[in-house]
């Protein structure tokens, strides 16, 4: 399995340390630095069950740059929203655990942590 991660998100720190726990196997991908291109992040959507705005921190100072609570949220919109992400990763949502089994998870709780294990 794959963790997207921000180190400086205390959220990240809290599911490595469970993923660590529990033994996980695991990579860590720091995204801020290793951006995720657009077909990668479309690949992480399919893989969720959402759409772009769906893992968009809309609080970000870049988002309110873009006036992206503006945005439409439609089929139209997509590839916008996914070009904004790969733009601006500090919008995407963390962490991200993609799971072996091709499916993946937000993973801001540890509920959903222990989904991405069980997977």
């Amino acid at each position: 399995m794959e963790i997207w991660i921000n180190p400086a998100c205390s959220k990240c720190r809290s599911a490595i340390g469970l993923l660590d726990t529990e033994g996980a196997d695991y990579t860590v991908r720091r995204y801020l630095e290793d951006v995720p291109s657009g077909d990668e992040i479309r690949e992480v959507l399919g893989r969720l069950g959402l759409e772009p705005w769906d893992i968009t921190r809309t609080q970000e100072a870049a988002a309110q740059e873009l006036g992206l609570k503006e945005w439409p949220r439609d089929a139209g919109a997509r590839d916008r929203w996914i070009t904004a992400l790969a733009e601006h990763p500090a919008l995407i949502q963390r962490p991200i655990i993609t799971a072996d089994d091709g499916s993946a998870v937000v993973a801001r709780t540890e509920d959903a942590v222990r989904d991405a294990l069980s997977r």
